[in-house]
């Protein structure tokens, strides 16, 4: 018969073994100055998956699934021929591929005209 001390021992070790991340989880934060290149493309901003509601007429962008987790309010920097935008990451972009960002009009069209649509550009964390 156990006694009631290796009962408890037993359960505090699989509590910690429960408690402990999947080793393939995704909730790394990005390090500053990591470099990504993907498509940008500009959306109607609202309430964010961040927990924010931001405007158009705000820098902000939504993440691709990828890139989004941990990395609220951070601060990302988008280079397009030799223009630069900073913008808040206050969103998620389901439909974005790895790299791709999703942008306010706003941010969008200090780059490129915004009837392009959707061009490539690389970006960082600043």
């Amino acid at each position: 018969m156990f006694s009631l001390a290796q009962i408890l021992i037993t359960l505090g070790a699989a509590g910690s073994v429960l408690a402990a991340p999947f080793p393939n989880a995704t909730t790394a934060v990005a390090a500053r100055g990591q470099g990504y290149t993907g498509d940008l493309t500009f959306y109607q901003p609202g309430l964010g998956a961040c927990g924010e509601t931001s405007t158009d007429s705000e820098a902000v962008v939504a993440l691709s699934p990828s890139e989004y987790n941990g990395n609220c309010g951070k601060t990302i920097a988008i280079h397009k021929d030799g223009k630069t935008a900073k913008a808040k990451v206050v969103d998620k972009c389901p439909g974005c591929a790895s790299g791709a960002i999703d942008v306010s009009s706003t941010v969008f069209s200090s780059l490129v005209d915004p009837s392009v649509g959707r061009t490539t550009v690389s970006w960082s964390f600043v």
